[in-house]
């Protein structure tokens, strides 16, 4: 029996990914562990149980935690501390610790078992001021970049791997790039097998958001829930594009690295929704608007936040040549989802996203 841990196992991605593998993989053995800071998270644990993944309580930053799971074969590393602004108003230990100190000690625990290491990182590792010096289009709904760019690995379809690295990110994408470059010697070092994905923004069910993580199910939320919202900078309009990738989507892609990590070993992917699967806030209001039949009030708030950025989309072209990966769930059907799913378990979410 082949054994997976998880970490971050209880969060939205991780629980996700632990749920499809468990049904779509016979005869394995799912761990998922999770220290259950973020709040929401302890909402999955009865879906884990369920459908036959264990759970264990216990955090990265705990080399003892990780230990007393035991021999695994394969680590799936979904764990972090996902928001750009954590440090910017106080101390920076627990992003540092878990993203950083935390990956150290999940690559131990690869490297004493041989096992393959999957690791997600973040498009929040290309630098903000290189991403907002570039050429872009001011449309009546979002921005557009350009198709001439003097930046390398910068287009109209995104941001390929060659894009710069150099300049600041955020102290979130700085430790998930420093995260990096400790993956790929412990694969070289240790001859482990694994693969980087550089994700764009995901979402889904089960993704408990917040202003700062999670745009796409805060918005739908706050809709259904009638809360306030914000378009926050560049002028306050809400034209900020990102694009967005359904955790199915993800799914398939780990799923095809898994069963093909000899080809695809020492990969970095950048990994997203794509050109396609885009949306800014504008246009994201006006599509839960239509979906959910609620309308609140937006404010429009033209001072920039720290670490926010203009546009981020991911050129999916070196991923795709590779395994033959496409995202295939449109912008539509992602909110649609998870405003039926919000709207049927209205008084369960309530404490958390209501």
């Amino acid at each position: 029996m082949k054994t997976y841990l998880i970490t971050g196992g209880a969060g939205f991605v991780g629980s996700s990914i632990a749920i499809r593998i468990k049904r779509d993989k016979e005869d394995t053995r799912i761990i998922a562990l999770d220290n259950l800071r973020r709040r929401g998270s302890e909402l999955n644990i009865n879906r884990l149980k369920s459908c036959g993944v264990e759970f264990v309580h216990g955090d990265i930053r705990n080399r003892e935690d990780i230990d007393s799971v035991g021999k695994i074969d394969c680590f799936i590393e979904c764990s972090a501390e996902p928001s750009v602004l954590a440090g910017y108003e106080g101390s920076p230990e627990y992003v540092v610790n878990t993203n950083l100190v935390g990956t150290l000690n999940c690559l131990e625990l690869a490297r004493k078992n041989g096992a393959d290491f999957i690791f997600l990182s973040t498009s929040r590792v290309y630098p903000m001021k290189t991403i907002n010096g570039l050429n872009y289009i001011e449309r009546e709904t979002r921005y557009e970049l350009k198709s001439d760019q003097s930046v390398v690995g910068a287009s109209s379809k995104g941001y390929t791997e060659d894009f710069p690295l150099i300049g600041t990110r955020s102290l979130y994408g700085a430790t998930k790039l420093a995260s990096e470059y400790i993956i790929q010697e412990y694969l070289e070092m240790y001859s482990l097998r694994g693969v980087i994905n550089r994700c764009g923004v995901l979402t889904g069910p089960w993704q408990m958001g917040k202003v700062d993580q999670g745009f796409v199910v805060l918005w739908i939320a706050n809709h259904i829930y009638d809360k306030q919202l914000s378009y926050i900078g560049y002028g306050g309009g809400g034209k900020q594009v990102r694009d967005i990738l359904h955790v199915d989507d993800l799914y398939r892609l780990i799923n095809l690295e898994l069963e093909g990590l000899d080809k695809l070993n020492d990969q970095i992917f950048n990994v997203g929704g794509g050109r396609e699967i885009s949306v800014s806030l504008k246009e994201l209001t006006a599509l839960t608007q239509e979906i959910t039949g609620n309308r609140i009030k937006i404010k429009g708030i033209k001072e920039e936040r720290p670490g926010d950025i203009r546009s981020y989309i991911s050129d999916n072209s070196k991923v795709t040549g590779m395994t033959g990966w496409r995202p295939s769930i449109k912008v539509e059907d992602i909110v649609r989802e998870i405003a039926n799913w919000i709207s049927s378990n209205m008084e369960l979410l309530r404490p958390v996203l209501g």
